[in-house]
């Protein structure tokens, strides 16, 4: 799997997203499964397909809640490689089996109210920065 051609999206999303306010933390329903279609229903969002792969399905998403790369995995272990990876450029990650919702604070505790998962957040770089 090359995990690096999919990082750019990742960036991209999350330099759109900015640095959001926390959201509201509230109790989140039994993790949610199945395609990414299916997850992108369960959202109200219509995926802009980005990568279409056999170990890998990514797409764009947009809703009420904002803009997240929504993405689905064939095993466990290329979804945490993928994780592992793009953590490095920092945003937040709501993580489910076999899929993951990529962005900014707000929108992924959002998500989490609908699809449920475990929020992981990235690697904050402006911490280790010298200005």
């Amino acid at each position: 799997m090359r995990v690096t051609r999919l990082l750019p999206a990742v960036t991209a999303v999350l330099a759109l997203a900015g640095c959001a306010a926390g959201g509201e933390t509230r109790s989140a329903p039994p993790t949610a499964t199945g395609s990414l279609e299916s997850l992108a229903a369960e959202v109200k969002c219509k995926p802009n397909m980005q990568t279409d792969a056999d170990t890998i399905r990514q797409a764009i998403c947009t809703n009420t809640d904002g803009k997240f790369i929504l993405a689905t995995f064939s095993t466990d272990r290329g979804q945490r490689e993928w994780i592992n990876d793009a953590k490095d450029y920092g945003g937040y990650y709501l993580v489910g089996r076999k899929w993951v919702a990529v962005g900014d604070d707000g929108v992924v505790h959002a998500l989490r109210g609908r699809l449920g998962g475990d929020v992981e957040i990235g690697t904050n770089h402006a911490a280790h920065s010298d200005h």
